[in-house]
């Protein structure tokens, strides 16, 4: 018995944030010193390294779960399903609910509660709870889906990403530039034929990789420094992705036994346009082939980075046809794949 995916959906906030609204930041060093050049000049070294150029932020009346409940909406659509009968819902984020205008975390309840609340769903056996587990959320979130229904202990699971990421951001830093908001949900259910996943990896790096993302302070002094925002060691997590992620995903096609050139697509988390480039590089170069043409939708440059969203967003996408020169067919063997904080790393190959 394997698990698929019967049902996707995603939400993409209205409020698009071009690359030229950052014209008038002011960035600093974290020392809070100038950062001494100017913001165009920061801005374009910015599109060519991430290859973002818009992003999406929330609406300030709708925080995290609201997203979530939207996504989650039209996942349940698409599989034509009755919510009650879903046995568990499987929330990854990193931030809780954080109101528009606030620096404060709100979880409590979890966002899975908040979201069964809003779907109105009435049944106490379809359990709720959250995940944190940094950008590869929504991943993990199908892992452990999978677990559930091949143990037996549920049927049928839907699993979400959701993330407000433009309210946990250093204005200061130019980091904040690369952080989005979003949603994506998955319905996951028992698959009889020859649909589904077919393998996974993941893995937990704590020793030297445990703080390449943290919570940190302004770099602008005269704000308050007990107030947090995300950081990260940008350098740090390259070399970590690099190094890291292409061998966890030949792990994972090996234990699949598909060829590598019988992969159609690989879904890669949304982080870095170059970086997500150069892991896929490594991957194929472990394997001794080329990279084909068009094997990695990207969602990056118009929608920016929305951690534990960016995944099933781009998937959701993908099956409607709504990236250019991009599509799949039934059959196609597809491989998924994340890294973030924690460090964290995971992947599965799912032949849709």
């Amino acid at each position: 018995m394997k698990i698929k995916i019967t049902g996707i959906g995603s939400y993409i906030p209205e409020k698009k944030v071009s690359n030229t609204d950052f014209g008038d930041h002011v960035f600093l060093n974290e020392d809070g010193t100038s950062f001494g050049a100017p913001n165009d000049v920061v801005i374009k070294k910015f599109k060519s390294i991430t290859g973002i150029e818009h992003r999406r932020y929330a609406e300030d009346h709708l925080n995290s779960s609201d997203l979530a409940f939207f996504a989650s909406k039209k996942a349940i659509q698409n599989a034509a399903i009755d919510p009650e009968t879903i046995d568990y819902i499987i929330f990854a984020h990193n931030f809780g609910d954080v109101k528009s205008g606030t620096s404060q975390s709100d979880m409590l309840p979890s966002l899975a509660t908040r979201v069964k609340n809003k779907l109105q769903i009435k049944n106490p056996k379809c359990v709720a709870y959250d995940i944190l587990f940094g950008c590869p959320g929504w991943i993990e979130g199908i892992l452990q889906a999978n677990a559930f229904i091949k143990s037996g202990m549920a049927k049928r699971c839907l699993v979400i990403g959701s993330e407000t990421l433009s309210r946990v951001v250093d204005d200061h830093d130019r980091d904040s530039m690369i952080y989005s908001d979003g949603a994506g949900a998955a319905i996951v259910e028992a698959s009889d034929d020859e649909t589904g996943m077919l393998s996974y990896e993941s893995g937990t790096y704590a020793i030297d990789e445990a703080n390449y993302l943290f919570f940190g302070k302004s770099y602008n002094t005269d704000l308050d420094p007990d107030t947090r925002y995300i950081k990260m060691h940008g350098r740090k997590i390259y070399e970590f992705a690099l190094n890291t992620v292409p061998v966890a995903m030949k792990s994972c096609l090996d234990k699949s036994g598909i060829a590598i050139d019988d992969v159609k697509k690989i879904l890669i988390h949304q982080a870095n346009e170059k970086m997500d480039e150069a892991i896929i590089q490594r991957f194929y170069k472990l394997h001794d082939r080329p990279v084909p043409q068009d094997i990695m939708p990207m969602s990056i440059s118009e929608l920016g980075n929305s951690s534990v969203a960016t995944v099933p967003t781009l998937f959701d996408l993908l099956i409607r046809g709504e990236i250019k020169n991009q599509s799949i067919q039934k059959g196609d063997v597809l491989l998924f794949a994340s890294v973030g904080a924690g460090m964290n790393v995971n992947a599965f190959v799912y032949r849709y």
